[in-house]
């Protein structure tokens, strides 16, 4: 039995009809030939959205020889990072940085995404864990992917000895670090400050049957593949309102963002689900910037407050939670954050937004004309 992690450019060779196995980081796979169709049985190579024809993985470029590989299937196709974390055919040199920390993919992975809780439905039985506040990624089996399909890449020994399966999870660093996190992850595989970043999962998306056993085999194939930066996500049985409410308060005093719940028994379903539940004192949400509010007072000269616009094309300024930093190089225009309120107005407007940081694992569709809330007026002192 050959091992997909023995010398990357081995240079074997498998004829029209025949199969072999190699040896990943948590399973054995099957490599086969059927004419110019080089398959193997891993979910990276199932789960890309290329021509079968043109597919490859690290598994088939490990066994058939990465340079081979990159003639067979040119570098648009190769399914992993090049060399210290930059985009394959970048053209840049060993070490340096990476154009851009992402790549736009032409289909998105198949993720399960959250309602919100109502204080009706009763949690009694459900499995409840924190809501954490890093980037929301699946892992591919090779790479990291956003919910929109775009690549995230990673330093080369981050995803190393992660397992060769699918898993839902994500990049966080800790409590009240999410601009840190975003800062990481947008700064590709350079750096030392991947250290910081542990990969957290919280499901098994192409594992069979209930959640329960997703979780075990997601416990399984983390264990087994070794990875000191990846684990699992704890989760607990709720007991009801009080203890859901109880968990609620100790997380958010620790700095904590809120709690999600798990239906027990659940299948991974693609799209939003109400067998998965987020549970915040603050609402939250995501919006367009599209402009920027000139600062007054101690904040003349720089940006008082962001300008930005909801899908519906609801627009309002976000003052609040800008740091200093940020307020001399705020987000763009046309980049995506997240914001808190506490509710809305009867026409629709995030009462008391705060700002939360910039987004680069989600997009917003184009809002349908604008309503203007707020004008672009100078943000009064605080």
């Amino acid at each position: 039995m050959s091992s997909a992690r023995d010398a990357v450019d081995s240079g074997h060779t498998l004829a029209d009809g025949a199969s072999t196995t190699v040896k990943g980081s948590s399973s054995t796979y099957k490599l086969s030939r059927t004419g110019n169709v080089y398959m193997c049985s891993c979910p990276a190579w199932k789960n890309q959205g290329a021509p079968i024809d043109r597919r490859t993985c690290k598994h088939l470029r490990a066994y058939l020889g990465d340079d081979r590989e990159t003639t067979r299937v040119g570098t648009a196709a190769a399914s992993r990072p090049a060399a210290s974390g930059q985009p394959a055919g970048s053209g840049q040199p060993a070490g340096a940085r990476p154009r851009s920390a992402a790549t736009k993919q032409d289909t998105a992975p198949p993720i399960l995404l959250a309602h919100k809780w109502e204080v009706d439905h009763d949690p009694t039985g459900w499995w409840m864990s924190e809501k954490l506040d890093g980037v929301c990624v699946y892992w591919d089996g090779e790479a990291f992917m956003s919910r929109f399909g775009n690549r995230f890449f990673a330093s080369d020994w981050f995803v190393a000895d992660l397992p060769a399966d699918t898993l839902d999870g994500e990049l966080w660093v800790d409590r009240k670090k999410f601009q840190k996190t975003i800062s990481i992850v947008r700064s590709g595989g350079a750096g030392e400050d991947w250290r910081a970043v542990s990969y957290v999962v919280f499901d098994a998306p192409n594992a069979k049957g209930a959640f329960e056993h997703r979780v075990a085999h997601a416990q399984k194939v983390l264990a087994r593949s070794g990875a000191p930066h990846a684990r699992w996500h704890d989760h607990v049985t709720c007991t009801g309102v009080d203890h859901l409410r109880e968990e609620l308060a100790r997380v958010e005093q620790l700095g904590g963002e809120g709690l999600m719940l798990r239906q027990p028994g659940s299948m991974y379903v693609v799209g939003r689900s109400t067998t998965l539940l987020k549970v915040k004192t603050f609402q939250d949400a995501e919006a367009r910037v599209v402009g920027h509010a000139p600062g007054a007072g101690k904040h003349k000269g720089r940006v008082g407050a962001l300008i930005v616009e909801l899908p519906d094309g609801t627009r309002f300024n976000v003052g609040t939670g800008l740091s200093d930093a940020e307020r001399e190089a705020p987000p763009k225009l046309g980049a995506v954050i997240t914001f808190r309120y506490q509710e809305l107005s009867d026409d629709g407007v995030p009462r008391f937004p705060s700002y939360v940081g910039e987004r680069i694992d989600l997009e917003l569709p184009a809002a349908q004309g604008a309503r203007p809330k707020a004008a672009a007026r100078p943000a009064r002192k605080k």
